[in-house]
């Protein structure tokens, strides 16, 4: 869940549940996912955050912020080992909803990859419960994972402040890890044009067998209903990037494609991924 008390940092947020996925950045999903996971008295969530370099601390916070929003939520913390005990995964039991925090995506994956407890969380998301995540909560949910790594930053020209990166759209550069696979058939990217992540998606979208993927901004959220159907919400906006119809340069070349499709849409807009199809407000 965004945090109601510090709605000034903007983060990255996307859940999803069998009929419906909301992609999203900091204070509009707050009380939005309270509401798909049961309303206000009702919602039972379980917080991860092993993520966070904060230890403890972050998930309290979060668990904090949404029990002061009518939710019933407990903080989970787990090391890799305890995550496969059967103990660890009955935590999970009458659970409405799963909430990863942020940090490092890496960590998080490595503690619950092949557990007994995300199998716990996939049974409870196939039960019908929201799993979602805030930025690197978000990264892991789909596959492949962006780890946030880059192998060659600039490529053959290298930046002169080591600080800047994705300045190249090329092949074999974004570096990804298998995800837990809640989002499929779309890679989803967060903080995207405020960070300008732009080149990071269009590299792996491009190399990637879904060649569909999606970077929504801060302060925006996605939400995907029952009928599939993308809708886009909040302050900024949601990039959309299907290569799925374009030709894409042989290995041996330069990335590239051609008829490339990218949609910027901001609040009000829709996108139908099974046609590909958008419409603006």
């Amino acid at each position: 869940m965004p945090l109601m008390r510090r709605a000034s940092r903007q983060v990255s947020v996307c859940c999803v549940t069998l009929g419906l996925a909301l992609a999203a950045h900091a204070q509009p999903s707050a009380r939005g996912t309270l509401l798909i996971v049961g309303g206000s008295g009702k919602a039972r969530i379980a917080v991860f955050a092993m993520a966070s370099e904060e230890g403890l601390t972050g998930g309290e916070e979060k668990a904090a912020d949404l029990r002061a929003l009518g939710a019933r939520a407990v903080n989970v913390w787990l090391t890799h080992a305890q995550a496969t005990t059967d103990s660890a995964a009955r935590l999970l039991n009458g659970v409405t909803g799963i909430w990863f925090g942020g940090g490092d995506q890496v960590r998080l994956a490595n503690v619950l990859r092949g557990t007994a407890t995300l199998r716990a969380i996939r049974a409870r998301y196939a039960a019908g419960a929201v799993v979602g995540g805030t930025s690197a909560g978000a990264a892991v949910l789909s596959t492949p994972m962006i780890t946030g790594d880059e192998r060659s930053p600039g490529g053959a020209r290298p930046p002169g402040d080591s600080t800047d990166h994705w300045l190249t759209i090329a092949r074999n550069d974004v570096v990804t890890d298998a995800g837990f696979d809640f989002v499929q058939n779309a890679i989803v990217d967060q903080h995207f044009v405020r960070r300008r992540r732009q080149n990071r998606l269009l590299s792996l979208v491009l190399e990637s067998h879904q060649r569909l993927g999606v970077g929504i901004d801060e302060s925006t959220a996605l939400r995907i209903g029952p009928d599939g159907i993308w809708h886009v919400l909040g302050a900024s906006v949601a990039v959309i990037v299907d290569a799925r119809k374009a030709r894409v340069t042989p290995q041996t070349a330069t990335l590239g494609a051609s008829g490339l499709v990218m949609h910027v849409l901001p609040a009000g807009s829709s996108f139908d991924p099974r046609g590909g199809s958008a419409r603006l407000p």
